[in-house]
C-alpha cells in the first residue's frame, strides 16, 4: 500500500499537477483510491464512459485504438485526465500488461475539489490545454 507522501510525490511529477502547491497535492492525494489490476485486465474501454484519472504508479498497460496497440504506459504515466472534466467516451482502450497499481481520482471527487480550491482546476485546465495544444499543433499556424 502506498503512503500518502508517496502519493503526492508520484503526482507532483506529473504534469497536470506539477503547479500544485504542496498543500494541493495533499488534497489530491487524499481523494485518490490505490487500485490493483491483474494482467489481461482491461481497465479503461474505448468508446465507455470516462469515469476519471488514472496514474501508473506500478506496471505496465498497452493502449489501443480500434484494435490497433498505439502506446505502452508504465509508471508515472497516466490516462482519461479529459474524463475530468466530462466524463466522456474513452478514446481508448488500456489493459494491464502487469500486474497493475494505478492512483485514480473520480470525476466527482475531483469536481469537489475544484469547488473547495478554485485553484486546482485552473493549474488543471492549463496542463490539459497544454497537452491538447501540443499533440493537435499550435492553431495560430493555420
Amino acid at each position: 500500500m502506498l503512503s500518502k507522501a508517496e502519493v503526492q510525490r508520484l503526482l507532483s511529477e506529473v504534469s497536470l499537477f506539477s503547479g500544485a502547491s504542496k498543500k494541493e497535492l495533499g488534497e489530491i492525494a487524499s481523494a485518490i483510491k490505490v487500485v490493483d489490476h491483474s494482467a489481461g485486465d482491461v481497465v479503461a474501454r474505448e468508446g465507455e464512459r470516462g469515469l476519471g484519472f488514472f496514474l501508473l504508479a506500478d506496471g505496465t498497460a498497452d493502449v489501443t485504438i480500434g484494435g490497433q496497440r498505439k502506446a505502452t504506459l508504465k509508471r508515472g504515466d497516466f490516462f482519461g485526465e479529459i474524463s475530468l472534466l466530462d466524463e466522456g467516451p474513452r478514446s481508448a482502450t488500456v489493459t494491464a500488461a502487469t500486474p497493475l497499481t494505478l492512483l485514480g481520482l473520480t470525476a466527482w471527487a475531483f469536481k469537489d475539489l475544484v469547488e473547495r480550491h478554485a485553484s486546482i482546476g485552473l493549474k488543471m485546465l492549463e496542463a490539459v490545454a497544454a497537452r491538447v495544444r501540443s499533440a493537435t499543433g499550435d492553431a495560430s499556424t493555420l
